[in-house]
């Protein structure tokens, strides 16, 4: 079965019968996947909601889409934060992306002791643009918030209203750990946690999560632990 393609489009176009889409969606769906007219096609407004649609006019270059029936959004239940330490360049564009496609919330670059890696402001937005691009490529219809840098103390903060999970040695299964629909999972630097920042993440209730004996990439880490979070409830 063929899955409709899917574009996210500004919220206020999915209130409306019909929308125009133009510019990099309209080269995207009708030159790079070379849609044609009466093809049916999923508009996701990037906050959760779907709608079904059906190019009626395509032209050299606009396309006039009828909007249908609600769609579903094939998001997750829980809603998940992503609290991590940011790896290179390269491996945040793989973490964003991964974490994106199994469902996470948001993506929140944090920085720890032994792992604070300056994040530019266009990095930021490259990492925004990796994030929508996924949400169109795995059909979600919400794209995570990526935000950073944050300061560790924002962290702390967070968890303090907020269930959460840390990634750490020893710690115990995820399958076992208790799940709600809204919280957090930290992952820290390959250089590992410091001992006070273990004392900090006790201290404001994060509960200590393991992945089994092998060490991971942080980028491995956080896509591991995002998918056995999101797959628990």
């Amino acid at each position: 079965m063929t899955v409709a393609v899917t574009v996210v489009v500004e919220p206020e176009a999915l209130s409306g019968a019909a929308v125009t889409l133009s510019g990099d969606a309209y080269h995207h769906l009708f030159r790079v996947c070379r849609l044609a007219r009466d093809q049916e096609l999923r508009l996701v407004d990037g906050r959760g909601a779907a709608r079904w649609g059906r190019a009626t006019r395509v032209e050299a270059d606009r396309a006039t889409v009828e909007l249908g029936a609600v769609a579903p959004s094939n998001e997750p239940q829980l809603s998940l934060e992503l609290w991590v330490a940011p790896p290179r360049s390269r491996r945040a564009g793989w973490l964003v992306e991964k974490a994106t496609e199994v469902g996470v919330a948001a993506i929140r670059f944090v920085a720890t002791h032994r792992g604070t890696r300056n994040l530019s402001k266009q990095g930021v937005e490259r990492l925004q643009r990796v994030a929508l691009a996924a949400v169109e490529q795995c059909h979600r219809a919400r794209v995570p918030e990526v935000t950073g840098l944050h300061r560790w103390e924002a962290c702390l903060e967070r968890l303090d209203s907020s269930v959460a999970w840390v990634l750490a040695p020893g710690g115990g299964s995820i399958a076992d750990a208790p799940t709600v629909g809204s919280m957090a999972l930290v992952v820290g630097p390959e250089g590992g946690w410091t001992a006070e920042e273990v004392s900090q993440l006790a201290e404001h209730g994060a509960l200590g999560v393991g992945l089994g004996p092998r060490v991971l990439r942080v980028e491995t880490a956080a896509v591991v632990g995002a998918a056995l979070a999101l797959s628990s409830l």
